[in-house]
């Protein structure tokens, strides 16, 4: 597997609720790895068995074993990786745990070049409008990284492997591949970052964690009209509950009267109003 600055590069960012576990749902676990969140989906059924969703910011990957194993005993067995997309935060600490564990890492087709050594993802925009967070951006990785031994398609049918009830969304418009998750029995929704629950630019508000919906990442996201139509699909769910890629899992009444205000005024709310990214 190569190894990149995309894994390799930690960044000294962090929040409050770095090493906090949330459990959203029964056996659904939030872990927040400095300013974004991976998911734990523990089989009740076997509860050594575990699957992972996103893989954390570069060189955490032995931080998320060792909070597997507080969780799910020194016997885990971790089943397969699912990446909503292939963003250095959502990958840093894959490769580290792929050494240890040889499972299998489904994405959606469009986010494999980034992940077989192709192709990098383009330079974050430190010129968009928004804090001081969009502004540190242009030292965020986006080289390719090659787990391809590794790498599988997500199913044509929209099921997920080994998580009966789930079923995957193409959300594109952050990264032209990404997916968000959704269990339709309780409607629990892991959006990645299709939208987050914090306003992700704001260094204030990422290191205390306010909670607040907004549109995805600024400084990342390169196709705002697909945005606006997957956060649409998104709010056409209603999901009772919300784990984002970044900020504090969201659920009761607000959420869906959120995420439908977020969706009806997508331009107002979520575009900025200058960058590379944006069309004028």
């Amino acid at each position: 597997m190569k190894r990149s600055s995309s894994t390799d590069r930690v960044l000294p960012v962090t929040s409050v609720d770095s090493g906090h576990v949330e459990e959203i749902a029964p056996g659904i676990y939030c872990y927040t790895i400095q300013i974004v969140n991976a998911y734990f989906i523990n089989n009740l059924e076997h509860p050594t068995q575990w699957i992972l969703v996103d893989a954390g910011m570069p060189a955490s990957g032995d931080k998320i074993l060792e909070k597997a194993e507080e969780l799910f005993g020194a016997e885990h067995q971790l089943q397969e990786i699912i990446l909503t997309h292939g963003h250095f935060d959502h990958i840093g600490g894959i490769i580290d745990i792929l050494e240890k564990h040889q499972v299998p890492v489904y994405v959606h087709p469009l986010e494999m070049p980034f992940l077989r050594g192709e192709q990098d993802y383009p330079t974050p925009d430190s010129t968009v409008e928004g804090g001081a967070v969009a502004k540190m951006s242009v030292v965020f990785p986006v080289e390719a990284i090659d787990i391809s031994e590794c790498l599988r398609p997500l199913p044509q049918d929209k099921s997920v492997p080994l998580m009966p009830g789930w079923r995957w969304i193409h959300t594109p418009g952050h990264s032209p591949g990404h997916v968000s998750l959704f269990r339709e029995e309780d409607r629990l929704l892991l959006a990645g970052d299709a939208f987050v629950t914090l306003k992700q630019d704001s260094l204030y508000k990422v290191l205390t964690q306010k909670q607040e919906l907004h549109g995805p990442p600024v400084y990342l996201t390169t196709d705002w009209e697909a945005s606006q139509e997957s956060v649409r699909t998104l709010a056409e769910l209603r999901p009772k509950i919300a784990g984002t890629g970044h900020g504090k899992p969201m659920s009761g009444t607000d959420l869906p009267h959120e995420l439908a205000r977020l969706a009806s005024n997508f331009a107002e709310l979520a575009v900025p109003d200058h960058g590379k990214f944006v069309q004028e």
